[in-house]
C-alpha cells in the first residue's frame, strides 16, 4: 500500500444503486475543497458535527446532486483527520460524477483516490483505533451469521484489546522483576520463593489459556467450517443437504449422478457458519455418465482437499463396498472423517454415535430426519466449539498464531523457572519474546509488510 499523508476521498457505499450513497475525503487542509464542492452562504462554513443540507456543485456552478455534509474537525473524526462526508443519492452516476467533481476541487493539495482500507489504517496510524479493533471493523462488515456480528462488536469496542493489553502488562511485570534480579546476583537463590515468580507465570499461563480459548471460539464464528460431503452416487448427499439447509438446494433423483458440479449452502450451528459441499457422486471414471459426470468427480477431489470436515456417506441398507473403501484411501490425510450411515430408515439401524479410531461413525436417515441432531452435535465437537455462555471475540488466525507463540515462550519459561541453576537470563528472554508476541496482536509490534497485507483486504471506502 501507499503510505503517505495526501488527503484521499473514495465512494464508502456499496457499488450498485441505493437511497442513499456516500462520498468520503479525509486528510489535512481540506477547507478549500469543501467551499469549491458544497455550495455554502457567503463567508459561512460547515460547522462541525453537523449535518447541513446543500447543493453539491461543479466548477461553473451548476448543481450535481442535493444533499447533507458532514464535517468532522480533527482529531474528532474517524481517521484523527478532518474528514468530510457528502450523503447523497445512491446512483452510480451521480457518485462518480461527484467524486470526481471532489478529485478535480482537490487537485491543488494533491487529493487522490484511497486505497483498501486505507480510511481505517490512518485511523490505526493515528492512534483511534488499536490493529485488532482495526480489523474488527472489517470483520463487521463481513459477518455472515448474527453471533458473528456481535462479536465483531466486542471487538470493535475493545473487549479484545483490553484483555491483550492486561496480559501484557502481566509478563511486562513479572519480567521487570526478573530483569532487576539480575542485577544482583546474589539475590537469584531466593528469587523464584520470595516474589513468587513460578505463581505469577502460572497464572498469566492459565489466563492466556482462557483468552486463547475465547479466540478460537470466535475464529470459528468468523471463518466457519468447511464441510464436503463426499461418496458413491445415490447414497443420499443432495437429500442430507437439503434437509440441513432446511429448503431444497439440492435436485433429488432416483438417477446415479444428478449432481454435476459442486453445490453449496452455509447453514448456521450455535452462530457458527457451516459450509456444506454436495459433490458429484464418487465413482471409477468407466461408469461415469458422460464428459460432465466425469469433471463433476474430479471437482469432488478438489473440494476434498480444502475441507475441514468430510462427511463420507454410505448406504447402510446395502452395507461397506469395496468402492467405499477405495474412497477412503484417496481421503486427504489429517482431516476429521464423519462416516455417514444413511437409509437407517430402510436399514432398522437406531439413530446413534459411535466414535472409532478411524472416524466418528453416526447412523441417521436424511429422509425422515432421524439422527440430523447427532450430527449437528458432532460437528460443533470437531470444530471444538463450547457453549460458555460468553460473548468470544471474533479472532483472526493471526491472532491465534500470536497467542500460541507466547503460550509456547511461557511454556518454555515455565521450564526454566522449575531449573535448580536458575536460568534467569533466558527466563527473561522468554518472557520479552512472550510479550512482543501478545503486543502485536494490537499493533505495538507488527511490522508494516504485515499492516499492508491486513488493511489491503478491507473495502475501498472503509
Amino acid at each position: 500500500m501507499i503510505i503517505d499523508s495526501a488527503p484521499i476521498v473514495a465512494i464508502a457505499t456499496a457499488p450498485g444503486r441505493g437511497g442513499i450513497g456516500v462520498v468520503r475525503i479525509s486528510g489535512k487542509n481540506i477547507a478549500s475543497l469543501m467551499q469549491s464542492v458544497c455550495r455554502v452562504a457567503a463567508g459561512s462554513t460547515l460547522k462541525p458535527r453537523y449535518a447541513t443540507y446543500l447543493d453539491f456543485t461543479r466548477a461553473d456552478g451548476s448543481i450535481i446532486d442535493q444533499g447533507l455534509a458532514i464535517y468532522f474537525k480533527a482529531p474528532h473524526s474517524y481517521t484523527g483527520e478532518d474528514v468530510l462526508e457528502l450523503q447523497g443519492h445512491g446512483g452510480p452516476v451521480v457518485l462518480q460524477m461527484l467524486l470526481a467533481r471532489c478529485l478535480e476541487a482537490g487537485e491543488p493539495i494533491g487529493l487522490r483516490l484511497a486505497q483498501p482500507g486505507e480510511f481505517t489504517q490512518r485511523a490505526f496510524q493515528n492512534d483511534k483505533l488499536d490493529l485488532a479493533q482495526a480489523e474488527a471493523v472489517a470483520d463487521l462488515i463481513e459477518a455472515s451469521t448474527e453471533a458473528a456480528a456481535r462479536s465483531a462488536t466486542q471487538s470493535l469496542a475493545g473487549a479484545f484489546s483490553k484483555t491483550i493489553h492486561a496480559l501484557v502488562e502481566q509478563v511486562t511485570q513479572l519480567r521487570m522483576l526478573v530483569e532487576a534480579t539480575l542485577d544482583f546476583p546474589e539475590e537469584e537463590i531466593d528469587f523464584l520463593e520470595k516474589s513468587d515468580a513460578r505463581g505469577q507465570l502460572e497464572r498469566i499461563r492459565d489466563a492466556l489459556n482462557h483468552v486463547f480459548n475465547q479466540a478460537r471460539q470466535g475464529a470459528l464464528l468468523r471463518e466457519g467450517l468447511n464441510v464436503v460431503l463426499a461418496g458413491q452416487p445415490n447414497v443420499g448427499k443432495s437429500s442430507l443437504l437439503n434437509a440441513l439447509a432446511g429448503t431444497d438446494v439440492a435436485i433429488v433423483t432416483a438417477i446415479a449422478g444428478t449432481t454435476r458440479d459442486k453445490v453449496t449452502e452455509t447453514i448456521q450451528l450455535e452462530g457458527i457458519p457451516i459450509n456444506i459441499v454436495d459433490t458429484a457422486g464418487i465413482r471409477d471414471a468407466m461408469d461415469a455418465g458422460d464428459e460432465v459426470e466425469r469433471i463433476g468427480i474430479e471437482r469432488t477431489w478438489g473440494a476434498l482437499e480444502n475441507a475441514d470436515v468430510i462427511l463420507h456417506m454410505l448406504d447402510a441398507s446395502r452395507g461397506p463396498t469395496r468402492e467405499d473403501e477405495q474412497i477412503v484411501l484417496r481421503f486427504p490425510p489429517n482431516v476429521p472423517v464423519i462416516r455417514l450411515w444413511n437409509k437407517i430408515d430402510l436399514s432398522g439401524h437406531r439413530p446413534a454415535v459411535d466414535r472409532m479410531p478411524d472416524a466418528t461413525h453416526v447412523y441417521l436417515s436424511a429422509t425422515d430426519g432421524r439422527g440430523l441432531e447427532l450430527l449437528r452435535a458432532e460437528l460443533l465437537r470437531i470444530a471444538g466449539w463450547q457453549q460458555t455462555g460468553e460473548s468470544p471475540y471474533l479472532a483472526r488466525e493471526r491472532h491465534l498464531v500470536a497467542l500460541r507463540g507466547a503460550r509456547d515462550h511461557l511454556d518454555v519459561a515455565s521450564e526454566l523457572a522449575a531449573q535448580s541453576d536458575r536460568a534467569l537470563d533466558l527466563f527473561a528472554e522468554e518472557l520479552r519474546l512472550a510479550q512482543e508476541r501478545l503486543a502485536s496482536i494490537t499493533g505495538a509490534f507488527t511490522p508494516d509488510d504485515l499492516l499492508g497485507v491486513i488493511f489491503s483486504r478491507f473495502c475501498i471506502g472503509k
